[in-house]
């Protein structure tokens, strides 16, 4: 699939072919291509570690006003979930968290959207709701691999966290505090005030996979280069090397994409879904 670099300054090239297309709007193969972007779509939007549903709102709320259905749940032991924490949650406690909303709210048609800490539990509920799923959108998210563990791909700061946390039997690790890379100054005290310790135990049990993953059909890799991660890195350069994915970059937010840029991202989510 052809690559595409995203910057603010992109955006203005983005208005003049979107004239284009206007131009050409009576072609009734133009038509039937708005229609197909216009329907309604279902989103489900899982967050990174320290984090909760609350970090999609400005998405959530933008897809919502422009008919979307959207599920943003917060997975245990977090956000607003976080009376929960304790040691027995591990990756398999998310997993289930994402394959439950699958299971009670019957959606079909999924784009499921996979943020940081996020691409692990998505990749091992895709072990069980993929034919739910049509698309899929990693967004500067981990790609695993079959018998890794989220502590193998995190910073080294990560990991040193994460082992402390064991060797005190805690039940979580962090948050560490979110810096420029992570998110934008206006919004950091916000974003600061709303992160929660990550179960220890996520981070800590390795992964069963198959290859669930690459059966979807509609795979997009979005990297927000801001953010420095050689995991990440990589793993664009595994998508970038596969036909079978597209792959965006962004050269201007941090890691909270959807806090820095929501209306980019909005735009991201439609195309790729």
């Amino acid at each position: 699939m052809s690559e595409r670099v995203f910057t603010r300054r992109g955006a203005i090239s983005g208005v003049a072919a979107g004239l284009g297309v206007a131009a050409a709007a009576a072609s009734g193969a133009v038509v039937t291509q708005a229609r197909a972007q216009s329907a309604p779509r279902t989103f489900v939007l899982i967050h990174g570690a320290w984090c909760g549903g609350w970090v999609w709102r400005r998405v959530s709320d933008l897809l919502e006003s422009k008919g979307h259905k959207v599920f943003s749940p917060t997975l245990t032991g977090l956000g607003e979930r976080s009376h929960l924490l304790n040691k027995d949650i591990n990756l398999d406690t998310h997993v289930t968290d994402i394959v439950n909303v699958m299971k009670w709210e019957n959606p079909d048609n999924v784009c499921l959207v996979a943020w940081s800490y996020g691409g692990f539990p998505c990749s091992g509920a895709l072990e069980k709701i993929g034919g739910n799923v049509s698309s899929i959108v990693w967004l500067d998210a981990y790609k695993p691999s079959d018998g890794q563990k989220a502590s193998d791909l995190t910073s080294e700061a990560g990991r040193k966290m994460v082992a402390a946390s064991f060797e005190k039997g805690d039940a979580g690790f962090g948050p560490p505090k979110l810096g420029p890379v992570f998110v934008n100054e206006k919004d950091s005290a916000w974003a600061n005030s709303k992160v929660t310790a990550q179960p220890t135990g996520t981070y800590l049990q390795p992964i069963k996979l198959s290859d669930a993953l690459e059966k979807v059909s509609k795979k997009t890799y979005v990297r927000a280069r801001k953010f420095p991660n050689p995991n990440l890195d990589k793993a664009l350069a595994e998508c970038k090397s596969d036909t079978s994915w597209r792959t965006v970059e962004n050269t201007t937010s941090g890691h909270v994409v959807m806090v820095d840029e929501p209306e980019w991202l909005v735009g991201v989510l439609l195309e790729a879904s």
